[in-house]
């Protein structure tokens, strides 16, 4: 017997129509094909070093202490509350309030995630500056909202925000932005220039703002500011942030959101009943972490400025079009000046047995993939001779 489409007997698929588009992650996929070939994993970015020794050490610590190892409090313990507020005040003059104004969170994706699960109506539709970080099209999706990208376009060696082009995008259906700075995957830094018409933009037409973060302390040669120091856009605001980038912990999965007490009161509704709590003891390291003098992150940041020119002269060096970052620790290229495939998934799953080297097709950041089809992303957050002999590697395509 047959049955139709609309037939109570038939076979109705188990995933909702919301999540029908994602799949495995592109991620799972190449770091499998890295351990298949012996390759080097430039794809996903965590580093392959952990963070400061005194940091790993106090979460230690927290656990022998008993700090941390039952439930935290939902809104986070109050020292790393403490610390992000004293982190925002003494980088960028933002004041918060520890007890009303900071939310942590288990690390930004969740942070993200609930976020858009609290602000968002079924229909709302949200901008994002596509390539885009793939979760947000499935934390918009999960909302019920609609995305709406705005593209950043490569030019003259690095990518563009087209104002003009952000400024269409808004609908009357429009409620909220959501930005990245510094972006990944291009790397990008949106100047002050730009993130004030974004500020201006968001108070004529009163839209919120969620900022992912993650990367304020990852810049090169350029400035990282928050959009919430604009005028008339610390109460519309949700700024997201994590140690997993800035401390090299990215298991520990503690992030933090500041904003209004009405819109972290309004996350905290849909965080509660998507993690609770999370990561106990490491909170109270992460607070130690943030406090760190200034010459910790004033190291971190040199050492991954050589990094990036480290892989970036040997991108250029191997015949890559190589789109050099200000901020994060991606690197995008363009392969069309290699010759042969245009096409970035095809060239990823060759490239491991070709050199033995993974890297991320970025057109799964992207909604219109024949405009992400020629552009890779390589990762630096690893070892220096990690770096070289990937280099080293990737040498040979320019003589293949």
């Amino acid at each position: 017997m047959t049955t139709s489409a609309g037939s109570p007997d038939a076979p109705r698929p188990l995933l909702n129509r919301r999540l029908a588009e994602f799949g495995t992650t592109i991620f799972a996929e190449m770091s499998a094909l890295a351990v298949r070939t012996g390759s080097i994993n430039l794809g996903q970015g965590f580093p392959d070093e952990d963070g400061p020794e005194e940091i790993r050490e106090a979460a230690v610590r927290a656990l022998r202490d008993g700090r941390g190892n039952q439930y935290p409090p939902g809104s986070g313990v109050p020292e790393l509350r403490t610390a992000v507020v004293e982190h925002q005040q003494r980088r960028y003059g933002l004041a918060f309030d520890p007890d009303t104004e900071v939310l942590v969170t288990a690390g930004a994706t969740e942070a993200i995630a609930a976020s858009l699960l609290a602000l968002l109506e079924p229909g709302d539709e949200v901008i994002a500056l596509e390539p885009y970080y793939d979760s947000y099209a499935a934390c918009i999706a999960m909302a019920g909202g609609r995305r709406v990208p705005v593209q950043l376009r490569p030019k003259d060696g690095t990518y563009h925000l087209d104002l003009d082009e952000l400024r269409d995008a808004i609908t009357p259906r429009t409620r909220l932005i959501l930005l990245n700075t510094p972006h990944n995957p291009t790397g990008t830094v949106l100047t002050r220039e730009e993130l004030a018409e974004i500020a201006r933009l968001a108070v004529e037409r009163n839209l919120l703002v969620i900022t992912d973060e993650v990367y304020e302390h990852l810049v090169y040669d350029v400035e990282h500011i928050p959009l919430a120091t604009f005028p008339g856009m610390r109460e519309r605001t949700v700024t997201i942030s994590s140690s997993g980038k800035t401390f090299a912990f990215t298991g520990w999965k503690v992030g933090w959101v500041t904003a209004s007490p009405e819109l972290v009161a309004a996350v905290r509704s849909a965080k509660q009943f998507l993690t609770y709590v999370s990561a106990g003891p490491f909170q109270y390291a992460v607070a130690e972490a943030l406090a760190l003098p200034d010459a910790y992150f004033d190291g971190l940041r040199a050492e991954l400025h050589a990094k990036r020119d480290l892989l970036s002269t040997g991108l250029a060096e191997a015949g890559f079009e190589v789109y050099r970052p200000s901020g994060t620790y991606f690197v995008t290229t363009d392969i069309r000046p290699l010759g042969g495939t245009a096409d970035g998934f095809a060239f990823c799953r060759e490239l491991p047995e070709r050199c033995g080297v993974v890297a991320i097709p970025n057109a799964v950041f992207y909604d219109d993939r024949a405009a992400g089809a020629p552009f890779v992303r390589f990762a630096f957050c690893k070892r220096t001779e990690v770096l070289q002999e990937a280099v080293a590697r990737l040498k040979g395509l320019a003589t293949a």
